[in-house]
């Protein structure tokens, strides 16, 4: 059976939630490499890109491309590993007005369906879950081979609000946008 199993548990980067597939490349089952895979944000305060990671997160993917709609995709997201380059951003994202970490220490990305898309890409579709709320979200991604491995690659944007991430005087999109682009980079040796 040529189908594609990934369990993968790292600490390195990771919002939410991002999720990747294979396509192609022969039988995978090893776990995404630590170094090289990243999970990333960008936020913008007024008009200024805030970049961001987190560094601890796990993902288990499980997909064969003859059979995309048996696949599945979990990732689970440390929030409280969050990096920005600035203790003081990272202790405020962590505090009870954006990721509530004390409370809701883990942000997560369940798919219920895989679907093939024209040029060899993909989407999943699930419920992600951030803060305690959990919502519908649609994760396309693509991916690509070299010589040792697999990429999977893919970013989709997020509504901090509908999460609640950013209370108070951070729910002003003036101030702080309401969209946060989420961008992941998984690889898989062969």
């Amino acid at each position: 059976m040529n189908a594609y199993i990934i369990n993968r548990r790292r600490a390195l980067a990771g919002l939410a939630a991002g999720a990747a597939l294979v396509a192609g490349f022969g039988a995978l089952a090893k776990p995404a490499a630590p170094a090289a895979s990243q999970l990333k944000f960008v936020a913008s305060q007024a008009d200024v890109p805030v970049p961001g990671e987190f560094r601890k997160f796990s993902a288990d993917i499980d997909f064969d491309p003859a059979q995309p709609a048996a696949g599945k995709v979990n990732i689970e997201v440390d929030v409280g590993s969050v990096a920005t380059g600035s203790g003081d951003a990272d202790a405020m994202l962590v505090s009870k007005d954006f990721f509530d970490a004390a409370h809701y220490p883990r942000a997560g990305f369940a798919s219920t369906a895989i679907a093939p898309e024209a040029g060899g890409k993909f989407r999943a579709t699930g419920q992600f879950t951030l803060k305690g709320h959990s919502l519908p979200l649609t994760v396309p991604f693509s991916t690509r081979t070299d010589a040792k491995g697999i990429w999977f690659e893919g970013n989709v944007p997020i509504s901090r609000l509908a999460y609640k991430v950013g209370e108070g005087e951070w729910t002003d999109t003036g101030t702080l946008a309401d969209k946060v682009q989420i961008e992941f980079k998984l690889y898989v040796a062969r």
